[in-house]
């Protein structure tokens, strides 16, 4: 499934970001990161960074009591990115499969960053951006991750969820340490992605969700004048 199914042809931007996206008056992602106003809109992104890839990563039954009584949904890990520096990381929910995975991937464009990507290892004379400048660690719940800049030709020592969250940043090479409860898969995701944010430099309005019901809401919330 390609992360531009989400774009709507007809889009009319609605936020002072997408009126200068639309207009030409900002054409990169680093721009827009960098521009100091939040991305509000999925098909911003979508103009700036086509070719966008996503990779579900955990899909979970989720129940909740009501007075109503019991309410299930299905809570969607999604990472995207475009395997040249910049990758978006995000959870969503809803009453069918389909729905948590669109709205996960929509929330994930929101969470964009750009990874600072190059030849930190001692060990390697490549002048080509494979893997990160420097070690970096993240934390979600009990899980951390540290990501350690390996020479060219190592590829990933990493875990698959790991793994997949660096090869869709761009990260190519890279020794990889985790601790904690690692069969969770949420929260080892978003670790990954937390190092990841933490090593990059760009600006990143509004930061990661810490939870999915945050998210939620800002996708459902009314978009208004930034």
């Amino acid at each position: 499934m390609s992360a531009n199914d989400y774009n709507d042809d007809g889009w009319q931007p609605v936020t002072r970001l997408g009126r200068k996206v639309q207009e030409g008056d900002i054409d990169t992602m680093e721009a827009a990161l960098n521009s100091g106003l939040p991305l509000k809109e999925p098909e911003l992104v979508d103009q700036l960074l086509p070719g966008l890839e996503d990779e579900v990563l955990d899909i979970n039954m989720v129940q909740r009591m009501t007075d109503s009584g019991r309410r299930v949904k299905f809570r969607c890990v999604v990472v995207v990115g475009n395997r040249d520096g910049y990758v978006g990381y995000a959870e969503g929910r809803d009453d069918q499969v389909g729905s948590a995975i669109q709205k996960a991937i929509g929330i994930a464009k929101l969470n964009m960053i750009k990874v600072p990507r190059g030849s930190g290892s001692w060990e390697d004379r490549s002048d080509r951006p494979h893997s990160l400048t420097r070690r970096t660690k993240g934390k979600a719940g009990s899980v951390e991750v540290e990501v350690i800049p390996a020479p060219e030709g190592l590829g990933l020592a990493a875990s698959d969820t790991v793994r997949h969250v660096l090869e869709l940043a761009g990260i190519e090479n890279a020794w990889t340490k985790s601790h904690g409860n690692t069969r969770t898969t949420v929260n080892l995701a978003k670790a990954t992605f937390n190092a990841l944010e933490n090593a990059s430099q760009s600006r990143h309005p509004g930061g990661l969700r810490e939870g999915s019901e945050r998210a939620e809401s800002d996708m459902e919330a009314e978009v208004s004048e930034q």
